[in-house]
C-alpha cells in the first residue's frame, strides 16, 4: 500500500512532538501542538489548558485569537467542553453546538457564543503521561467532518506524543514547568500586542515571530517575550515584512 503524504506529514508531527530536547520549553510543545492538531485534523481551531498546582484548570494556549477568546469565554462562563474535559481528567466525544444540539443543553450559555464564532462541534482529548491526566486539548470544527472517530484517535495520538515527552519528567517536574508556563502567558499576550504594533500587522503573525526566534534559538518563549516587553527587541524581530506599512 503506498504512503501517502498526510500519512508522513502525520508521522514527522509524531516524532517532532515526542522527541524533542529534554531543555524544551513546554509552552513552544504545546503550541506546536496546537499547529499539528488544526493543520492535520482540518480544524478552525484547537487549544491546550492544564491543571494548575491548586488543581484548577487555566486555559495555556490557543491556536489563534478565535479560539483563544472561546476559552477565555469558558473560565468566564464557568461552563464548557474544555473545563468538562480536564476535570474529568478524560476524553470528551464529538458534542454538536447548534440549536437543538447536544452542547446547547450542557452548555447554554458559551455553546450560543461558539456558534456565532463559526464552530459547529467540539471535542476534547485528554492531556495524559500514564495514568497522570495534566490538561486536555479542545478541538473546534466549523464542519462535522473534522470530527470523525479517526480524526479523535489521532489527536489523541499526538495529545500522547507530547504526553511521552513529558513522562520523561517526575510528576512535580511537570507541574513546575506548567506552572511556568502560566505564568509567562500574561507576558507573551503584552509581547504579541507590543510586537504587533511596532510592525503594524495582527497580532497572530507577531505571535509567529515570537514563537520562531524562540525556537530556532533553542530559547524560552517567556524570556523572549520578556526582552520584547522590556524594550530589548532582538533585531531579528524587528524587519517589518514586505506588505507593513502600505
Amino acid at each position: 500500500m503506498p504512503v501517502t503524504a498526510r500519512e508522513t506529514l502525520v508521522a514527522e508531527a509524531v516524532l517532532d512532538l515526542a522527541t524533542r530536547r529534554d531543555q524544551e520549553d513546554v509552552l513552544l510543545l504545546l503550541h506546536d501542538l496546537t499547529a499539528y492538531t488544526v493543520s492535520l485534523l482540518g480544524l478552525r481551531g484547537a487549544g491546550t489548558a492544564v491543571l494548575n498546582g491548586a488543581g484548577r484548570v487555566d486555559r495555556l494556549t490557543a491556536s489563534d485569537e478565535l479560539c483563544g477568546r472561546l476559552q477565555e469565554d469558558q473560565f468566564a462562563l464557568g461552563e464548557g467542553p474544555c473545563l468538562d474535559s480536564a476535570r474529568a481528567a478524560g476524553a470528551l466525544a464529538p458534542v454538536a453546538l447548534g440549536p437543538g444540539g447536544v452542547g446547547a443543553v450542557l452548555w447554554p450559555r458559551f455553546a450560543p457564543r461558539a456558534v456565532d464564532a463559526g464552530i459547529c462541534g467540539v471535542a476534547v482529548v485528554p492531556l495524559r503521561t500514564g495514568r497522570d491526566t495534566h490538561g486536555a486539548v479542545t478541538l473546534m470544527a466549523a464542519v462535522p467532518e473534522a470530527l470523525s472517530a479517526r480524526a479523535m484517535r489521532l489527536a489523541q495520538v499526538l495529545a500522547d506524543a507530547v504526553g511521552a515527552w513529558l513522562g520523561r519528567r517526575t510528576k512535580d517536574e511537570i507541574t513546575e514547568q506548567l506552572e511556568t508556563a502560566l505564568n509567562t502567558r500574561d507576558v507573551i499576550e503584552q509581547a504579541k500586542g507590543a510586537l504587533a504594533a511596532r510592525l503594524e500587522i495582527n497580532v497572530h503573525d507577531a505571535f509567529r515571530r515570537l514563537h520562531s526566534h524562540a525556537r530556532s534559538r533553542q530559547q524560552r518563549l517567556g524570556d523572549v517575550a520578556g526582552r520584547v516587553v522590556n524594550g530589548s527587541v532582538p533585531p531579528e524581530l524587528t524587519e517589518r515584512p514586505p506588505h507593513a506599512g502600505r
